[in-house]
């Protein structure tokens, strides 16, 4: 049973450091990309609709860990998973403080209602979120090496 908490734990991680990933290094530039206000709008909607499904993504995949953490306590690779924890607590909190702001204030954005610094605001967004990226790869990564 441990067995399949660890696999499946990983897998659900591993699938969320992808599409967050995916957000910042291919959909981003993407949306950059597009002509006039195209992309203003898309990364609205990008918001509206990750921002109501990434809470329960990442609150999921730490409440994973922790079991993952607290069933597998005295086998090997017990720290690891508890440091993969920490670092996606560090994670949600950052995504609290730092992003789910911005994200909130974003997803109600037009061409019409957008403050006049929006892009400076998205490019900070942008930012943290190449962090939370980055905390979430280790994450996964010590997740993966606690498997073997």
């Amino acid at each position: 049973m441990l067995n399949a908490l660890e696999v499946v734990t990983t897998v659900i991680v591993g699938v969320m450091v992808g599409v967050e990933f995916s957000v910042a290094f291919v959909m981003n530039p993407i949306l950059n990309a597009l002509p006039e206000d195209s992309g203003q709008l898309g990364h609205a909607h990008g918001g509206r609709m990750l921002g109501a499904v990434m809470p329960f993504w990442y609150i999921g995949s730490l409440a994973l860990v922790a079991v993952w953490a607290i069933a597998g306590w005295h086998h090997h690779g017990a720290g690891l998973v508890v440091t993969a924890g920490a670092l996606l607590i560090l994670s949600v909190i950052m995504s609290l403080l730092l992003l789910v702001p911005i994200n909130n204030r974003n997803k109600t954005w037009t061409p019409d209602n957008r403050p006049a610094d929006w892009k400076e605001q998205m490019h900070r967004w942008n930012r943290y979120h190449y962090v939370r990226v980055a905390v979430i790869i280790a994450a996964f990564a010590l997740l993966a090496a606690a498997l073997t």
